[in-house]
């Protein structure tokens, strides 16, 4: 098993350390120290010695921050985590704060008095971050200052750094040697002015250089920091006990390989004649400051690695198609066994584990590319709700089930989503199903100019629902990678999403409903954007479309047929002819026979 159930934190454990901060602060002079839930490479997803929001306040989201003061301490989340938070946190000590609907600097300055030191630690927040505080906080007398990590002092028994081996990602799946790539984008630095880039984005160094780690559970990434020099040299710092002779070789002469921790000191001996390229909304705050110390120019620009990585060449999406196809295969073989558990006979735990071990019978998974979600009832209506033994709930019957899942194989990261009925679950919840399907689908069939960006297309998925009044508090879809990240940047279907979409990039399609202490509600494929054919009779070309990348039927139990338009009857029918043909030679005879059941035509 990948997952485990047991919970690593409870609300009692906050406040004495929270005491303890406070008495530091108070002995340093500190009015408010900002702790965020980051590591010095600003992932998503941390290693267990880097889990210093949850050590102080108990929240285990995989996004927030918390704002300690002498006298409230504010812990910022967004509308996913909102339930989660109020769980996990000493509500006598732990304030928590919707965000990022309230700005951290507009709630410091509602609780600081002017000339309030606030403290951070400046390898944990970006450039950008920083940067944005002291233009809202400093004009109105507020002294921000980078320190040293406070938490870290506290904590006694704080986990070791992760060592996880590296290995080579194959140039066949890749598309691209690390040569060519480096090459590729060492030339455009050039171009415009640049003597190199700094990287500092574990899933950009495993992409530049074809290489995978092991240093963060569910993200095959290595933790790493990387110099892009104009000659296509790299310089790597890396702890030299992750990497193999084989993985040596494969990175050759021109991947100069120093030590992890020498990054720092590093960076004043970097020889160049014109700027370096950091990239503000990942480089952390530290870095800037670094280099400005040791007269070293450098340049605002975005990581080179990102939109590269982001648009996957023809070998990376035939790789993930793949991927997809086993994926889709070792659910449906879940799904057939599902359909057979009566009410009151299986539990969270018991889905999740079932689940898992279908993937793992392809003989392909590596890991599961995030702690499977598996929310039934109430709990379905947290919409990262992470199952423990503690919180472990029967499936009842009338209960909806949100089965939010994916695996890392080594050609390809998947995701899906499907809510699952067990019994019958009424009108209401049949209602609000079938509008986040509809939504679902007007995403799936959605053309569009190129130069639109996720915030020119969200609206798509939502509209449905706000027909009827209802929406969700998540964006519609993130990134993803290639066995990397299964959250992966800078696309996104999202409200706030500014970056235009480009053929290649793999994105998510997940409206959702979710009402709290009832149901909740997600249906999730993953899409690839593809140039889009001709339409005869129309007048305009160069256009964008989605290419879907799940194959696993939609639940049709929980639809309300007579809402469906005749097209998103027609797009679900053959939707579902699609995943016959590409899944039924691949399942056994048992989940063939349920595949053939559950992809029946939908009438009126």
């Amino acid at each position: 098993m990948f997952q485990s159930f047991t919970d690593t934190t409870n609300p009692t454990q906050g406040p004495p350390r929270l005491a303890k901060l406070r008495d530091h602060m108070r002995k340093e002079n500190i009015d408010a120290y900002l702790i965020p839930r980051a590591d010095i490479h600003q992932g998503e997803y941390v290693a267990p010695n880097d889990e210093r929001l949850a050590w102080i306040t108990g929240f285990t989201g995989s996004a927030g921050f918390c704002a300690v003061l002498r006298d409230i301490a504010g812990v910022f989340v967004d509308g996913r985590y909102r339930s989660q938070a109020r769980a996990q946190v000493d509500p006598d000590h732990f304030t928590p704060v919707d965000w990022p609907e309230i700005k951290l600097a507009d709630w410091l300055k509602q609780q600081l008095p002017k000339g309030g030191r606030i403290h951070y630690n400046g390898w944990l927040h970006t450039a950008a971050e920083i940067e944005g505080l002291r233009q809202a906080l400093e004009p109105h007398g507020y002294e921000l200052q980078c320190s040293a990590d406070l938490i870290d002092a506290l904590w006694p028994d704080r986990f070791e750094a992760p060592i996880g081996p590296v290995r080579i990602y194959p140039d066949p799946l890749a598309g691209e040697t690390h040569a060519d790539k480096r090459a590729r984008l060492a030339k455009e630095l050039l171009a415009a002015g640049q003597t190199g880039a700094i990287l500092t984005l574990p899933d950009s160094i495993a992409w530049l250089l074809n290489i995978r780690g092991s240093d963060i559970p569910r993200n095959p990434i290595p933790h790493a920091f990387a110099v892009l020099h104009g000659d296509a040299r790299t310089t790597l710092f890396i702890d030299a006990d992750k990497l193999s002779d084989d993985v040596r070789a494969h990175l050759g002469n021109d991947v100069e390989i120093l030590p992890y921790e020498a990054f720092h000191k590093g960076l004043k001996f970097l020889e160049m004649d014109t700027p370096l390229r950091l990239d503000k909304a990942s480089v952390p705050d530290r870095v800037p400051e670094l280099l400005t110390q040791s007269d070293k120019p450098f340049e605002w620009g975005d990581d080179p690695c990102i939109l590269p990585k982001a648009c996957k060449n023809k070998a990376e999406i035939a790789a993930t198609r793949a991927a997809h196809l086993r994926d889709a295969a070792a659910v449906c073989e879940f799904l057939a066994w599902f359909d057979q558990q009566p009410p009151d006979t299986i539990s969270e735990i018991d889905v999740i584990t079932r689940l898992e071990s279908c993937r793992a019978a392809t003989g392909k998974l590596l890991d599961i590319s995030f702690d499977t979600i598996a929310g039934s009832g109430p709990h379905g209506a947290l919409p990262h709700y992470r199952v423990s033994e503690a919180s472990n709930r029967t499936l009842h019957n009338g209960d909806l089930l949100v089965l939010d899942s994916g695996g890392q194989y080594e050609d390809g990261t998947t995701d899906i989503t499907r809510t699952l009925p067990m019994g019958d679950v009424g009108d209401d919840a049949r209602a609000a199903y079938t509008r986040v399907l509809m939504g679902m689908i007007a995403m799936s069939r959605i053309r569009w100019p190129r130069g639109l960006a996720g915030r020119d297309l969200d609206v798509v998925a939502r509209y449905p629902l706000w027909l009827a009044d209802l929406d969700y508090a998540h964006g519609t879809g993130h990134g993803v990678g290639v066995n990397l990240c299964v959250h992966e940047g800078p696309q996104r279907l999202s409200r706030v999403s500014d970056v235009p979409l480009r053929p290649g990039m793999i994105v998510s399609n997940e409206p959702g409903y979710y009402r709290e202490g009832a149901f909740g509600i997600r249906i999730e494929n993953l899409l690839v954007v593809q140039p889009a054919e001709p339409l005869p009779g129309g007048d305009q070309s160069n256009k964008l479309c989605f290419e879907t990348l799940n194959f696993v039927p939609i639940n049709t139990a929980l639809i309300d047929t007579g809402m469906l338009s005749e097209a998103e009857r027609d797009w679900l029918n053959d939707y579902h002819a699609t995943c016959r043909a590409k899944i039924s030679g691949l399942l056994s005879d048992e989940a063939r026979k349920w595949l053939n059941r559950a992809t029946c035509q939908l009438g009126k």
